[in-house]
């Protein structure tokens, strides 16, 4: 590890590039990575809490990566050190005004007429609340269903434009990520939070997913501090990683 260069790390997105949407990554690829980190620094970056995350790259995961940022960089970790005590959701918004907010969305999603509602709908985090308008309570069957829905009728960026119209002046974003819902954080607080903690280095090579207007990585592809690389899934990650270890040996 002492022989790696401090002047590069490669940072990935979780959901939709080391892993299928809400699932688990492969072996394989997390084998790829740990070989990558003998020749780089490497961190993981996702929206979801950090348990969410253990599930998905493992219980170890604060020793898989030299950096490991949930609910986008309000969490962050250094060799499995925390870092910094950060702002929250509720502390930056306040509880009537998020009682309100709450409020209007859950009276949404009740008018909303979609194929399937199952379970929790507003998942509250400590720098956003995840927004689920079929609800987190479903197989992935039913999770692909609504995406095909989602891409014919726009649910999510119909509500996303009726949220913006009823809370101007709440300074909050939206972003899809997933295959079901999105988040809604305050300005800002998007990904490149996280770049704050890694300040040490000159290059910050990002992979991701989600880089159109509206998505949770397209912060990260426009920022200027950050190379950005786009893929379309873990399979393709993988193959940029092997493509990479090529070039080490």
């Amino acid at each position: 590890m002492s022989l790696r260069p401090t002047t590069c790390i490669r940072l990935f997105d979780i959901d939709g590039t080391l892993t299928p949407p809400r699932r688990q990554a492969s072996q394989n690829l997390l084998h790829s990575l740990s070989l990558l980190r003998q020749h780089s620094f490497i961190g993981v970056i996702g929206g979801s809490t950090l348990s969410k995350i253990r599930w998905q790259l493992g219980d170890d995961v604060l020793d898989k990566f030299d950096f490991v940022f949930s609910e986008c960089g309000l969490t962050a970790f250094r060799d499995g050190q925390r870092l910094g005590q950060n702002e929250t959701f509720i502390r930056f918004l306040g509880e009537e005004k998020y009682k309100t907010l709450v409020n209007f969305i859950l009276h949404y999603i009740a008018d909303l007429d979609i194929p399937i509602k199952r379970g929790t709908f507003v998942e509250f985090r400590d720098g956003l609340i995840n927004i689920c308008p079929q609800g987190h309570d479903t197989t992935s069957e039913e999770q692909a269903r609504f995406e095909e829905y989602d891409r014919i009728h726009h649910v999510r960026q119909t509500m996303i434009a009726a949220l913006k119209t009823q809370f101007p002046t709440y300074n909050l974003v939206c972003a899809i990520g997933g295959r079901t819902s999105f988040d809604m954080f305050p300005r800002g607080w998007d990904k490149t939070y996280s770049l704050r903690y890694l300040t040490d280095f000159e290059r910050i090579v990002y992979f991701g997913d989600k880089f159109q207007p509206g998505g949770n990585d397209y912060e990260m592809f426009h920022c200027e501090r950050v190379e950005a690389v786009e893929v379309d899934g873990p399979e393709r990650t993988a193959m940029f990683v092997q493509d990479l270890l090529s070039t080490f040996e």
